[in-house]
């Protein structure tokens, strides 16, 4: 019987796959590896660069992420991949090698200002996690060691993390201009020092902890209970709409459709919720271009605050 089974997940990013392994594959430490000569430490890394379509690996600890160039289509090499890596840990090969230690890899975090006035945005020059999060409280960041560590600044009102940056909703009476140095050194030392920035292991262990995850799972996956038109609704946002806010912070979801008011309800989150142009936004924005790509079906658009 076979020791390792291995999970097929998309994330956020379109490039970026993650084969979730059924067991523990490192200890707490995470790695990144953007070349052959850097996975040194991980034969099974070096192994998958060989496959000539990967940019980058990430080992963390029950998870393996790959990110691809764009010569080829994940639907058409994740399952040999898969298979390739279900193979390697099943002989009992070493995902890392003991004797190795983790290298410190320089990393620039720069601050960037967002619509919301109490909302910045510190983006990292790498991938910082592969799905979103985000947070309202220290109690609800119980898989991710950085959110849970900022909420100890007092003026950290709410923490938001996709992809290669962290959006900090920071309490009214504070000034950026005071707080927004120290705290993008402190996220800058944080990854520095190999901490990692969302413990994944521990969600898929749990299932418990960001309800972010759950509500995307829920609002984006549930793929079969679609109807046509909310499948079109679902990926105008995706193709039109998702970009845009991403560069300012944000997120945005789909949540329901009323066909008896055409009504179309959208969860804001990071930068975008509370933002004090989210609802010029929505009207001249979001709702316009779906009134004219779906012409009469569509007649309001409303944002719930995430």
């Amino acid at each position: 019987m076979s020791k390792y089974l291995i999970e097929i997940s998309e994330t956020s990013n379109k490039n970026i796959i993650k084969f979730i392994a059924n067991s523990f594959l490192t200890e707490s430490t995470s790695y990144e590896f953007k070349n052959i000569d850097e996975a040194k430490p991980s034969p099974l890394a070096q192994q998958l660069f060989y496959l000539p379509f990967v940019k980058t690996v990430y080992i963390s600890q029950n998870f393996i992420a790959i990110e691809k160039y764009d010569i080829v289509a994940w639907e058409d090499v994740q399952n040999e991949v898969a298979e390739s890596i279900l193979e390697y840990l099943n002989e009992g090969k070493s995902v890392i090698m003991e004797a190795s230690t983790p290298k410190k890899v320089p990393i620039s975090i720069y601050a960037e200002v967002t619509p919301n006035p109490n909302v910045m945005k510190f983006v990292a020059d790498k991938t910082l996690a592969t799905s979103i999060f985000e947070y309202k409280n220290g109690e609800e960041a119980t898989d991710s060691p950085l959110a849970k560590e900022l909420f100890n600044f007092p003026f950290v009102e709410e923490v938001f993390i996709n992809s290669n940056y962290v959006s900090i909703t920071k309490i009214k009476s504070v000034d950026w201009s005071d707080i927004s140095m120290e705290i993008r050194e402190f996220i800058r030392t944080f990854i520095l020092n190999g901490k990692p920035v969302i413990n994944e292991g521990l969600i898929n262990a749990t299932n418990v902890g960001n309800k972010t995850i759950s509500e995307i799972h829920s609002l984006e996956q549930n793929e079969d209970t679609r109807t046509d038109l909310e499948k079109q609704i679902i990926s105008i946002l995706d193709e039109y709409v998702k970009p845009a806010v991403a560069q300012d912070g944000g997120n945005i979801l789909f949540k329901s459709f009323d066909n008896n008011t055409k009504t179309v309800k959208v969860i804001l989150q990071g930068a975008c919720s509370g933002c004090p142009s989210s609802t010029m936004t929505l009207k001249n924005g979001i709702e316009a271009m779906l009134k004219e790509m779906l012409k009469g079906q569509i007649k309001y658009v409303e944002a719930i605050n995430g």
